[in-house]
Formats: structure tokens, sequence, C-alpha cells
């Protein structure tokens, strides 16, 4: 038995400023997916999802008891389908910044939720909204605090517009182009990053003014102007405001970013060949790059692996 697919998810711009209500664009990434499982797997990777999703049914039961009136699951089925061996099969790398709780909740919603709201329904803005809550509420197990979305673009798999915390829509984004030369992609930091304590970081920074100050006069800044340059399908402005972008970020997280990348992130500014700024909460995994020549930012980046996102 085998559930439907989940993809993975990337958050183009708004890591950590949705947090303190910037802007936000999130769109589906099809390249990995995980989906629920049960053939029977005796693999250590089957076992290991297995054993996490054990503890991830005692977690909903507490949340079902805790709050009623959020969500209800046929726990029935799932304790019974989790006791008979049913893991979630993914090739979305965890640690990544790429959604792989995301989709597991995703997953979990779509199969055993009573009285679910679907992707075919009229999505108005309310429905968004509850579902945010509602997987922001499950996603949390896996986070310690979640804004829920993540398994939102997974459940959905369209855009997502964030305008601030308690407004959100589904969005349409620019078409994209194969034989475009600008381009989002994807390089490989090579260390699995831990959210948990990069959230923790960026909360015990809130507690300086001048880092307040600088989130909202510059960092919030530039990434609501990214959002609106990007969907407006305003390239020149774009670059200009994500190079901005890129220099708050080495600038001000530098925690977040792998000390290794640091020269490259820099290269990168000086050269304008690419821009990089952390994909997810950082530390480790994918860092996100954005060209406005593939060709330039592979011979500039040549010893490193770029997975290619989106082209225009």
């Amino acid at each position: 038995m085998k559930g439907p697919l989940f993809y993975s998810k990337i958050l183009l711009f708004g890591e950590y400023g949705i947090i303190k209500d910037s802007k936000g664009l999130s769109i589906p990434y099809n390249f990995y997916n995980g989906a629920l499982k049960s053939d029977g797997n005796e693999s250590a990777e089957a076992k290991k999802s297995n054993k996490n999703l054990e503890r991830f049914v005692s977690y909903l039961e507490d949340l079902q008891t805790e709050q009623p009136y959020l969500v209800a699951f046929d726990m029935k089925s799932l304790r019974r389908d989790v006791a008979g061996g049913m893991y979630f099969d993914s090739s979305i790398p965890q640690g990544y910044g790429v959604g792989s709780s995301g989709a597991l909740v995703a997953a979990i919603y779509d199969k055993y939720a009573h009285d679910k709201i679907t992707v075919l329904e009229n999505l108005t803005r309310e429905k968004l909204l509850q579902l945010k809550s509602i997987f922001g509420q499950m996603e949390s197990f896996f986070h310690g605090k979640s804004s829920g979305l993540d398994p939102l673009n997974s459940y959905l798999s369209i855009p997502i517009l964030i305008n601030s915390k308690d407004n959100i829509e589904a969005t349409g984004i620019p078409t994209q182009s194969a034989q475009g030369k600008g381009a989002v992609f994807l390089l490989d930091s090579g260390i699995v990053g831990e959210t948990a304590p990069m959230v923790s970081i960026f909360m015990e920074n809130l507690k300086d003014q001048g880092f307040r100050a600088m989130l909202k006069n510059q960092f919030i800044k530039y990434t609501d102007a990214c959002v609106e340059n990007f969907l407006g399908g305003d390239m020149k402005s774009l670059f200009s405001n994500t190079k901005k972008l890129s220099k708050v970020v080495l600038n001000n997280f530098k925690p977040m970013i792998p000390e290794a990348f640091h020269g490259i992130w820099q290269k990168g500014i000086d050269t304008n060949d690419y821009y990089l700024k952390l994909c997810g909460s950082g530390g480790g995994g994918y860092i996100l790059g954005f060209t406005e020549d593939l060709e330039k930012a592979k011979a500039s980046l040549k010893d490193y692996k770029l997975e290619v996102v989106y082209q225009f």
C-alpha cells in the first residue's frame, strides 16, 4: 500500500522575516518527494521512520485531546497502520531546509484527518489560515515551533504568498523558461542543519534593539521588495534587492551560514556572478542562490554542486 506523493518545498524569500511579519514566498519543489507506505519493508531506514511515526502518533493523540476543535484524526486506523509497520518513504533530505517534516505532516493529514480541507475546494483565506494553523501545531512536534507553511505548501502543491501572519494566499509565479539565463539554484553545504538551535539563536538576537532595527529597516524591507519584484517579473530590481539582502544576511546572520561558505558568499556579492541567501533556517543543508547568468555562476562555483530550481 502506498499513499500519494507529497513534494518538498523551497521558501524563496521570508526565512526568519516571516516570524516578524515580513512577506514570504514558498514554492513546491518536485525534485524531492515522500509517501506513506505499508509494504513490509524491513530496512533500517523504514524501521527508524516507523519508530518516529509511533512518537508522532502519541503527540497527535495529545494534540487532539488538548485542542479538540482544531483537528480530529482517525486515530484507530493511524495506530493500526503504524503498528503494522507503516513508514514514510522519502527522498527529501532531512535538515536541508526543503521541508522533509512538512511533507510527512501533509501526508498524515491527507490520509487520516476527519473533515479535511482539500485542494479542490475554493481555498478562501480562512481555509488557508485554518490549514496553516493545523499544520503548525502538527509540525511543532519536529521543530518545537512551526509556522505550518512547509506542510501547507507540500499539501497544496501550489506557490503560497505570505503577506503577513494572518494574510496568506495561493499565487501564480512567472513562467519558467528553460532557455532563460537567469536562475534560482541550490548549493549543497554538505552539512546537515538543525532548525531548533538556529531559531533559538535568532530569538535570542531579537532581544537586541540594534538587531531588531536591522531586521525591520533592512532585512524585511529587502525581503518584501524581492517578493514583489519576483512576482511582478521585474528581474532587474529583483537582483538589485537580492544583492542587498545577501549582504545583510552575511553581516547579521553569520551563525546561520556554515563557516566554509562565508568566503564564497562574499565572492558572489563582489563579482555579481551570483547572490546567496539562506534556504530555511540555515546552519547547513542547502544554500539558495540567485544568478542573472547561470553559466557564469556555474563557472564561478565550479567546485560545488548546483541544483537548478527555477529558470527565467
